[in-house]
């Protein structure tokens, strides 16, 4: 068995790795302590949700608000810019890292993937998996209840429409919608 560090780094930088690695399951157990704190506090007790949503976060700007409530893996692998705003039951698997710009806003119930499973069952049941990272620009918002899959990124000034399924990179400026999401127009041309 390979030890816990070289299985992180192999998750980070997109290597097949073994998710079912003990130590991933007791950082994924750690986390969820921390998200059940925030979870559960009252929703006015806005500065001790901050210091637990900045001791979970890789990096987190100013002015970010986040709606109870929400869950990461590992949160660490999150970085946030300033200005943010998420709605209610906000979900980030980070496996891989995910970079979110300034400005942006997001609606209830999205989902936000960086984890990938084999299709063959035999490894699938194995316990191995790879990430990829995903990036939203600045400036972007994100309707209710889309989700967003590995590896994409996202351009600013976009607009994902509510329900979308975002399978691949969507460019800067583009009004994207449906299921798979394509492009209905750009916004401001």
């Amino acid at each position: 068995m390979n030890t816990f560090e070289e299985e992180w780094s192999r998750m980070l930088s997109g290597e097949v790795y073994d998710a079912v690695h003990p130590e991933f399951l007791r950082r994924l157990e750690e986390t969820r302590e921390k998200l059940w704190e925030y979870n559960n506090l009252c929703p006015s007790l806005t500065s001790a949700r901050e210091a637990i949503l900045r001791s979970l976060l890789g990096a987190c700007g100013d002015r970010v608000h986040v709606n109870q409530p929400i869950r990461f893996d590992y949160g660490c692998n999150i970085y946030i810019g300033n200005d943010f705003f998420a709605n209610f039951n906000l979900t980030i698997l980070d496996e891989a890292e995910v970079h979110i710009g300034n400005n942006v806003f997001i609606g209830p119930n999205v989902s936000i993937y960086t984890a990938c499973h084999p299709l063959e069952a035999d490894a699938r049941n194995s316990g191995v998996e790879w990430a990829k990272p995903v990036t939203i620009g600045n400036s972007v918002w994100i309707g209710g209840g889309a989700t967003i899959l590995p590896g994409v990124t996202v351009g600013d000034g976009t607009v994902i429409g509510a329900g979308a399924l975002v399978t691949r990179d969507v460019p800067a400026g583009a009004l994207v919608g449906g299921n798979p999401a394509r492009i209905i127009r750009m916004i401001n041309q």
